[in-house]
């Protein structure tokens, strides 16, 4: 229901002050799923090792076929979830919880039928504890991607530094700065940055090739270049300190390797 209401909310289009739209939803939703998996690992942690140590009394035939239900309950879930577009974090989240409900019901399935033949009560709390480690994994690994979107940080897919290089290689670019990646929701990158040019560079025409070189080769469609022009003079080939614009760049400074005759 979550997802389903983040996936409604996103859909809105930019407007007001919301210029981004509602898009950040989805990731709200997905860290949510990612904090309550792992909210229900610890108390469901905590309750498997309680029943080790103190065993209560279990029907086994009754926790067998309640799990055989919540399988195929499942089965079909997890079926049609797989089916939507999974690079969102927010379906992933979802399908994550299906998931896992799912192996939850496997293993539930396996401790009622080994109590059944066994008396066995212990392998309800030991079942718990495998499903708590799937858990914890897929959590972990919302809350992570979650948490990079939130911190503005460059998808792990992409690595600025190879891009900088590449923009610093497109024709007549001499210097590429304040170079920033940073997704709006999953599987939307974008891409800023302040490119410098040699004088007689035509900047129209070279922000359309480091434009196309980034959307073609990275796939990333939205980007916002500043080009500037800077005097060639001011940025000779081994001493770069004096061109303008550099002074506290954010990040690393990429500039054109220029080879020596």
């Amino acid at each position: 229901v979550l997802a389903l209401w983040a996936i409604r909310l996103a859909a809105r289009p930019a407007a007001g002050r919301m210029t981004y739209g509602w898009k950040r939803a989805e990731i709200l939703s997905a860290q949510a799923n990612g904090l309550t998996l792992l909210g229900l690992a610890a108390w469901l942690t905590y309750e498997a090792i309680r029943r080790l140590i103190d065993p209560p009394d279990v029907t086994g035939g009754l926790v067998l076929v309640t799990a055989l239900v919540g399988i195929a309950v499942n089965v079909v879930a997890s079926w049609m979830i797989s089916r939507a577009n999974r690079t969102s974090l927010n379906v992933e989240g979802a399908y994550q919880h299906i998931l896992n409900d799912l192996f939850a019901f496997i293993a539930t399935a396996v401790a009622g039928l080994i109590i059944m033949l066994t008396g066995f009560t212990r392998a309800d709390g030991i079942a718990t504890l495998i499903v708590v480690v799937l858990m914890v994994k897929a959590g972990v690994s919302l809350v992570r991607a979650s948490g990079r979107i939130f911190l503005e940080a460059a998808p792990a897919y992409l690595d600025p530094v190879e891009i900088g290089s590449e923009m610093a290689a497109v024709d007549s670019v001499i210097e590429v700065h304040d170079l920033h990646i940073w997704e709006i929701t999953s599987g939307t990158p974008s891409l800023s940055a302040h490119i410098l040019v040699a004088e007689d560079a035509d900047s129209h025409a070279v922000r359309a090739a480091v434009a196309t070189m980034l959307a073609e080769k990275h796939h990333i469609d939205h980007t916002v270049l500043q080009v500037d022009y800077t005097d060639h003079d001011e940025c000779p080939d081994t001493d770069h300190e004096h061109i303008p614009h550099c002074q506290d760049a954010h990040g690393p400074v990429h500039r054109k390797t220029i080879a020596s005759n």
